[in-house]
């Protein structure tokens, strides 16, 4: 196919993404919040925090459920959250979970220049209530909560997976020749 009718192809697949993607918010917009616990989770380096807490003076909190730092993939999402961080918390207060011990989500976090705050879910029933354990291990995704009426209110998530909308890394990667072609993230390069 020449170049100039793909392109067409793929800009009329656009406007179906488009079109699907209003569906999903639309259909997202309609499902009942369920309440959560006000949970007691622990800060990286220590110290203990109410799910509560993290919302500080926002009405709405974006919790990014991380399988910790022994996942490359987790990390390269991290890395790009910390990208956009300031823009994210101007909107909604957001927090990176992970099962990894208070000291070491510090190391880790320090050793790469994370800005956001991460809590340790070590623990607590946190990861699997909110569906993001599995077999005992956990899974990677997001959480959208907000307050209603003194209440911790799920709204919204989705689960992360390669090639998902939470990496720009993907999307570009699909128009080099070949897309990712078996590519994973490495810690450094």
């Amino acid at each position: 196919m020449q170049y100039q009718d793909t392109a067409h192809k793929i800009a009329t697949l656009r406007k179906e993404i488009a079109k699907l993607r209003s569906e999903m918010n639309a259909a997202r917009a309609k499902a009942e919040p369920v309440e959560f616990p006000d949970y007691a989770l622990e800060r990286a380096g220590g110290g203990k925090v109410k799910l509560s807490d993290l919302f500080g003076d926002k009405n709405n909190l974006i919790v990014i459920h991380s399988m910790g730092a022994g996942c490359s993939y987790c990390t390269m999402w991290a890395d790009g959250f910390n990208g956009v961080y300031d823009h994210l918390a101007n909107k909604a207060a957001f927090v990176v979970a992970s099962p990894d011990p208070p000291q070491a989500q510090k190391k880790f976090a320090d050793g790469r220049g994370w800005r956001f705050p991460i809590v340790s879910t070590k623990g607590t029933s946190f990861a699997k209530d909110l569906g993001y354990e599995e077999g005992g291990g956990p899974t990677p995704g997001l959480s959208i909560f907000t307050r209603q009426n003194g209440k911790i209110m799920r709204v919204a998530d989705e689960p992360f997976s390669p090639g998902d909308d939470f990496c720009i890394v993907w999307q570009v990667f699909d128009l080099l020749p070949g897309g990712a072609g078996g590519w994973g993230p490495k810690y450094k390069y």
